[in-house]
């Protein structure tokens, strides 16, 4: 290939990627890890005191050659899924859920790593390296290194079981949501649609090799849907196709749920916690489980009054000024656009136009440039795996600090939601530091008709949203990948930086620089910028208690599961919404069995994150009302406090190093319009 880049950097080769040759490589370099192991375990067992540079630096530069040829390959699983390459994927997450377990579990690995932390050496590593070495220790108890023999053999058998489950999970969903489409051979049944949706539907029936048009359960194809449509049987009918996703046939996730909930049961009474939300619990910022639920709850006092007004204000206008008196769940987002149109005459679809994808990203760089002194420049001839994709470089004092892809469009065989992934993490390598790289993914609205790609501003906000996730990974300053970036933080604090970042979409000298309509160039009106400020916390209270819901039920659900209570989860699931929801879903909803969020994702006991994390993102942005919100001084000390220092200290330290104190929640409820 001789692209100096892509060697320097240890870039991914995605079109030289062979799926033949992806399980040999992978079985490689998991044998190069074992030979690294066993070659410095030895010398340690000849009488060599372990060090870091005899057993943690070895075995961290083996695991990230291991990484860099696992991640091209996990990504592309996700943004470019085919049957070949699921199967080589199902392969290959069963090798590495076992060398994942035998590592966790090697006796001589965490002797020497125990031995190293308590040597008279340890106290002159850095911090970093202390956290490196403790949270190693930690997660070789989590995973049972001190357990018998046969109860070690169990945790590797549960494990593989939960992975296995877990991408069939995922698969479901994604092979459930895809196989659904509608075929419309006019407009008849699409009236209130917008003229963009309308675009893309006829570009989905062309891809399909149909006339007309073709709606689908994607997600900007489904919004336009259930938003705009008049037809309200047919908002029924999408709304019923997407509430049922993976519930029959063979994409059904019933069983996998009960199966999965019932192994995580038994993994947790292994380790020797009373729930999965215990276990889940051993290495987040929230101490116990009564400590989580205490603050949903609080949140949902606070919020409910609020909800219940929005959603009577929603049933008197839907009833008086659209003659309709039993409105349900497939009426909400339609009514809620009219009753926003009414009372601050702006919907998301005028504000389209002056948020094309390509101005947004422009002027999101303008902003992180203010905010912490870096600039973003495309970086061409490098190899992507579609069209789509775009290759960047992130500066900061003329020198190069990370890399990262971009792919924000929708397409098929690609993964639905936004997320950030890591391709390379920043460490020191060879006495050189290697880059951090991420893959930043969303899926917008492609560009359709010689249009562009026009954002809402809820989707203007993702797009912030994952950025914030891409600087946390790539401008941290640390040099170990364990602690570096992403890694090693507390899970109910990764959100912080994501959630950060999107308070900037909200403010009056920011929107000029991210909208400009895309025929025009002009900025987004005075008069729409009112408007849409005003509009911001509508329906705040129900969206707050919806997230509430999900939290919730995740938490409670893997709280109370037991052999001797194997809880079902629509019980869980309807006992949480008498107590939160304002408006109970048809009984047909099962909105449970697309929750990849939990099921087939991070996020299990601990969706509850968003809400955590966000009480601290809205704190931390308090400061830069007070200060100015490009005052430097805030953006460096944020920069050099929370971003930089990846997981080298507790998000706590870091937290009252950048506010000065402990985080309050008062700003979360003030900016949610809820007080």
């Amino acid at each position: 290939m001789n692209n100096p880049l892509l060697e320097e950097h240890h870039l991914p080769p995605f079109n030289a990627i062979d799926i033949k040759h992806i399980k040999p490589a992978i079985e490689a370099r998991i044998e190069q890890v074992w030979s690294v192991l066993n070659t410095q375990l030895a010398a340690i067992d000849q009488g060599e005191k372990a060090s870091w540079e005899n057993i943690v630096a070895p075995f961290e530069e083996a695991s990230d050659l291991l990484s860099q040829s696992w991640s091209p390959v996990s990504h592309l699983n996700g943004v470019q899924n085919s049957d070949e390459l699921r199967e080589v994927y199902t392969e290959c997450i069963q090798l590495l859920t076992d060398f994942g377990t035998a590592i966790d579990q090697h006796q001589p690995l965490f002797k020497a790593y125990e031995s190293l932390a308590m040597s008279e050496g340890f106290s002159a590593l850095s911090t970093a390296k202390q956290k490196v070495i403790q949270d190693a220790l930690r997660d070789f108890r989590l995973a049972g290194v001190a357990l018998a023999e046969d109860k070690k053999e169990r945790y590797g058998e549960l494990q593989k079981r939960l992975s296995t489950l877990s991408m069939t999970f995922s698969n479901n969903v994604l092979d459930a949501t895809q196989d659904w489409f509608m075929h419309f051979e006019t407009q008849d049944n699409l009236q209130g649609l917008p003229e963009g949706a309308l675009a893309s539907a006829e570009q989905a029936a062309a891809q399909k090799q149909l006339t007309g048009y073709v709606i689908t359960l994607d997600i900007p194809s489904y919004m336009a849907v259930i938003t705009y449509a008049d037809d309200r049987a047919l908002r029924k009918k999408i709304y019923t196709a997407y509430a049922t996703r993976a519930t029959t046939g063979e994409w059904d996730n019933t069983p996998l749920i009960k199966e999965i909930l019932s192994l995580r049961y038994e993994l947790a009474q292994l380790l020797g916690f009373k729930s999965y939300a215990d276990l889940s619990l051993a290495t987040k910022m929230a101490e116990s489980t009564e400590q989580v639920e205490g603050f949903l709850r609080l949140l949902a006092e606070k919020s409910l009054p609020v909800a219940q007004k929005d959603l009577q204000e929603l049933k008197d206008f839907a009833a008086s000024e659209h003659s309709v008196n039993d409105l349900q769940a497939w009426d909400v987002s339609y009514y809620s656009e009219k009753l926003r149109q009414r009372d601050y005459a702006v919907s998301q679809e005028e504000l389209k136009p002056y948020f094309p994808a390509e101005r947004v990203m422009e002027g999101m760089f303008a902003v992180v440039n203010k905010l912490f002194g870096i600039t973003i420049e495309r970086v061409e001839s490098v190899d992507v795996y579609h069209k789509d994709v775009r290759f960047f470089s992130i500066k900061k004092d003329g020198e190069i600090r990370a890399y990262f892809y971009f792919d924000i469009y929708a397409r098929d065989k690609k993964r639905g939601g936004a997320w950030m992934a890591d391709c390379r993490t920043r460490r020191l390598r060879e006495g050189k530091i290697q880059l951090p790289v991420a893959y930043l993914t969303c899926n917008f609205t492609p560009p359709v008709g010689g249009k562009p790609s026009l954002l809402t501003h809820q989707e203007v906000t993702t797009l912030f949203h994952e950025f914030g996730h891409g600087l946390h990974h790539m401008l941290t300053q640390m040099t170990e990948a364990a602690i570096s970036g992403i890694s090693g933080v507390a899970w109910d604090a990764v959100e912080l930086p994501s959630q950060f970042l999107e308070n900037w979409c909200w403010e009056k000298d920011v929107i000029p620089m991210i909208s400009g309509h895309y025929k025009t160039g002009e900025p987004l009106p005075d008069d729409l910028l009112e408007k849409m400020l005003a509009a911001k916390n509508f329906q705040s209270g129900m969206q707050m208690v919806r997230q509430l819901e999900f939290s919730l039920f995740d938490f409670l659900l893997h709280a109370q599961y037991s052999d001797a209570n194997p809880v079902d989860p629509q019980d869980i699931l309807d006992s949480v919404r008498k107590e939160v929801a304002v408006m109970e879903p048809p009984a047909f909803n099962k909105f449970q069995n697309s929750f990849s969020h939990i099921f087939a994702g991070g996020y299990a006991a601990g969706y509850y994150s968003y809400k955590w994390a966000e009480v601290l993102s809205a704190d931390a942005f308090s400061l830069f009302e007070e200060q100015g919100i490009f005052d430097q001084k805030t953006g460096e000390s944020f920069l050099n406090t929370v971003l930089s220092n990846g997981g080298s200290k507790e998000p706590m330290e870091l937290f009252k190093a950048f506010r000065g104190r402990e985080p309050k929640t008062d700003a979360l409820l003030r900016h949610g319009g809820i007080v």
